[in-house]
């Protein structure tokens, strides 16, 4: 058996959301003995926000934590194990992200090569895109005419090309969630982007690893059988040259890796499973084959490829008025019906309020109760603490 044939590389997912714990990233890096830590910051409603937060202040746009707290405390520990970062954290402002861990690297007298992935902002594409029709994928609905933002789902060939390049820290704007661990492995394997079958098999990788530790038990359908959640391991998957691999994470940590666990990551947000499309690649998952190795260790393999499609998704933000939210405490004898007043009530003095300064009216509300007696301890009714 060749070397290459003979290599594996560990990738840690670190981030499965902006707001995703912190202790993940310390956790990997310290205990996990990976290559690479990979993060994924982005959803649709984080792009929006981010929008917002650019709109206020063009310097941000990209998800602050990143730098602020994993990077101000890991940049020397990582920096010194030779780990290698790609993450999607640049969001609508991959250049400022770059700039904010340059400066950090410049305060802690580290020498850190940083690559930036652009390309993904299409908003200078909007008249083209209107005059040939584009509408949205689900509703039909064309292009709203104040968008704030449109960006495309990029893919993991410019990812791969930094890490050619000698990058040590890759940050993308908008991509494809599976795309900053299909770059690494494309980069480490030297696959080209014909090898569908090894692209196939990476992005599912990527795809299990993508929301952090929802893939080692985090929402596991039978999580009474998950321990100890408040030391959950994050994700390690562990690849080989030819596109197989190991799901684990670090020894010592909570959580759970099995079959169960890693089968539903992989049915998460694919649609069809015999055409999940990416821009590198259209994968069919149906034959993918789980096999239990040991305690938290799952063997995947199976998965197929083939070309891509000519498009790609994009996501784009527009302004449409404002929403609040309000919550209120209510507690006593038929809370539930005082609740649901208390409601009604707000929003019949607001409209009256809206009415008095000439503006409009809601387009919509919603009433919830939410509700639970454990504040009432042994006073609490049956099932309802």
């Amino acid at each position: 058996m060749s070397e290459s044939a003979k290599k594996t590389i560990r990738i840690g997912g670190a981030s499965g959301f902006w707001g995703d714990s912190s202790v993940g990233a310390p956790q990997l890096v310290r205990q996990g003995k990976v290559d690479y830590l990979v993060f994924d910051y982005l959803a649709e409603l984080t792009m929006s926000i981010l929008a917002a937060a650019r709109l206020r202040k063009p310097e941000l746009g990209y998800a602050t934590d990143f730098v602020t707290v994993t990077m101000k405390s890991l940049l020397r520990e990582i920096t010194e194990r030779g780990i290698r970062v790609v993450s999607n954290a640049g969001g609508m402002n991959p250049q400022g992200c770059a700039q904010a861990i340059a400066a950090l690297a410049a305060e802690q007298g580290l020498a850190v090569r940083i690559a930036v992935v652009e390309g993904d902002d299409v908003m200078p594409l909007l008249p083209a895109l209107r005059s040939e029709g584009v509408r949205d994928m689900q509703k039909g609905h064309p292009l709203p005419d104040k968008v704030l933002s449109a960006n495309a789902y990029l893919g993991a060939l410019p990812i791969k090309a930094a890490l050619d390049q000698g990058a040590q820290i890759v940050v993308t704007g908008r991509c494809v969630d599976s795309a900053v661990t299909l770059g690494v492995l494309m980069h480490e394997f030297g696959w080209q982007t014909g090898d569908y079958d090894r692209l196939a098999q990476a992005s599912l990788a990527g795809h299990v690893i993508e929301c952090g530790c929802q893939a080692t038990g985090g929402l596991h359908t039978d999580w009474e059988q998950v321990p100890d959640w408040a030391n959950i391991g994050y994700p390690i998957v562990e690849c080989s040259a030819d596109g197989s691999f190991v799901v684990g994470k670090a020894p010592g940590t909570g959580g759970l890796v099995s079959t169960a666990t890693v089968g539903e990551q992989i049915l998460y947000e694919i649609g069809d499973p015999g055409a999940y499309l990416l821009p590198d690649v259209t994968c069919d998952f149906t034959q993918v084959r789980l096999e239990q190795l040991g305690t938290d260790r799952v063997h995947v393999s199976g998965a197929r490829g083939r070309a891509p499609g000519s498009g790609y998704k994009v996501c784009a933000t527009f302004v449409d008025g404002f929403r609040c939210n309000a919550q209120l405490t209510i507690v006593g004898i038929d809370a539930v019906a005082k609740a649901r007043r208390t409601g009604e009530a707000l929003v019949e003095r607001t409209r009256r309020l809206f009415a008095e300064n000439g503006w409009g009216d809601y387009t919509r509300t919603h009433i919830q109760v939410l509700g639970a007696e454990s504040c009432y301890g042994p006073h609490a009714a049956t099932g309802a603490a």
